[in-house]
């Protein structure tokens, strides 16, 4: 089974849920794979998210393509003078992942950020046949930025497996707690996460050695 994470924005908090995710498959006997299509932003030395999983979650990991722009992979292509082939990055996940019970892919960005072309990372979920997983935030914003990406997954009959709510706060107030009485009535909470001071996903080093899911009440 393929789940595709993706946000309702970027830095919403992807890496840490696939972390997370990774893990809680891990710990209940299943052989799992984390995989990063595209990773932007980087260079070729740099650790990216994927090296970041590997120390959160001590999963295997995959990153397929990187391009060291800090934008949408069709963009960053683009700027480096690559082409993206879908095709061939399709036939590499599915190939890395046989063998496994579970691969969770982490998306770029939201589910609309284009790959290549008039390709969307709703697409490469599409393909791949992923459930997604929607990361998203606990404070003002979040219902209007879950909806549309909800919305979107629908329009295209993406299965939505549920909802991480990221950055949890550790005395949640009136905004987070009526917050996440609505979003769990537009899809599951699969759990929340709470925040990791000092947490840096470019640094392998602050993964968090103790990472597991909040209970959603």
């Amino acid at each position: 089974m393929i789940r595709f994470v993706t946000g309702t924005d970027t830095g919403v908090g992807k890496t840490l849920a696939s972390a997370a995710l990774c893990r809680a498959d891990r710990e209940a006997g299943r052989m799992v794979l984390y995989a990063k299509p595209v990773q932007t932003g980087l260079e070729q030395e740099e650790a990216g998210d994927a090296a970041f999983v590997a120390a959160a979650a001590k999963v295997p990991v995959v990153e397929c393509l990187r391009f060291p722009d800090p934008l949408a992979p069709a963009v960053a292509a683009e700027r480096a003078g690559d082409v993206i082939d879908v095709g061939a990055l399709l036939a590499d996940l599915e190939k890395a992942g046989d063998g496994f019970d579970r691969v969770v892919v982490e998306g770029a960005g939201g589910l609309l950020v284009p790959l290549w072309g008039a390709v969307t990372m709703a697409d490469l979920a599409d393909a791949l046949g992923a459930g997604l997983v929607v990361v998203t935030r606990p404070g003002l914003g979040t219902l209007n930025h879950t909806a549309l990406t909800l919305e979107a997954a629908n329009s295209r009959g993406l299965p939505v497996d549920g909802l991480v709510i990221s950055g949890w706060p550790p005395d949640p107030g009136v905004t987070e707690q009526t917050n996440l009485e609505r979003l769990s009535d537009m899809a599951p909470v699969l759990g929340l996460l709470p925040d990791y001071p000092g947490l840096d996903t470019a640094d392998p080093a602050t993964a968090p050695q103790e990472l597991a899911f909040l209970k959603a009440e």
